[in-house]
């Protein structure tokens, strides 16, 4: 990815578009989180519904900080802490997380991403972006380009190329507080 492809991602987040991008799983589509316009559109296109909520991910903690409500420095260590396989973590939420993002839970599922594109996205842009898999529901999450360009034909503001890995499966998720298995990978 080129530094201009960078910045024309990161200006179609900031007009309220809807991009799709590598991940250190599956390919991501993504918008600004506290942009509800964006993220109606998100749904939308991958045929969700809201009250499921949605996965956010940052280049670092305090990306997510603005979201989650976890002043444990053993809970905030655990967030930052790699893991063997990707994990998204369910956390509780801030008061003030919007509901697009929440669903009808009171938690919202975060995760600092090691992907060196999706993080750099997520540090050119300021701050934490929606991220779920590139895929309409029911159907395989993407893991080229050109699997995301079937999906979406002509419906995304920026598709940015990269590698995710081989036979990857889209991350585990584990609850913070209990460290429950939630989804495996």
């Amino acid at each position: 990815m080129t530094p201009w492809q960078l910045s024309q991602a990161v200006r179609a987040l900031r007009a309220g578009g809807v991009i799709a991008y590598p991940t250190e799983t599956v390919y991501g589509l993504g918008c600004d989180p506290l942009d509800p316009e964006a993220v109606e559109r998100l749904l939308t296109l991958k045929q969700r519904p809201m009250d499921k909520g949605l996965i956010l991910i940052g280049a670092r903690l305090e990306h997510l900080l603005p979201f989650i409500d976890v002043a444990d420095e053993a809970l905030r260590r655990k967030l930052q802490r790699p893991t063997e396989t990707p994990t998204t973590w369910v956390t509780p939420a801030r008061a003030a997380t919007p509901f697009w993002l929440r669903g009808r839970h009171p938690s919202i599922a975060v995760r600092i991403t090691p992907h060196p594109l999706a993080a750099a996205l997520c540090s050119a842009f300021g701050g934490a972006l929606v991220s779920t898999s590139a895929n309409p529901a029911g159907l395989p999450p993407a893991r080229t380009a050109l699997a995301v360009q079937r999906y979406f034909p002509g419906q995304l503001e920026q598709l940015l190329h990269g590698r995710t890995p081989p036979r990857a499966r889209p991350s585990e998720i584990r609850d913070l507080i209990a460290d429950t298995l939630l989804r495996g990978a």
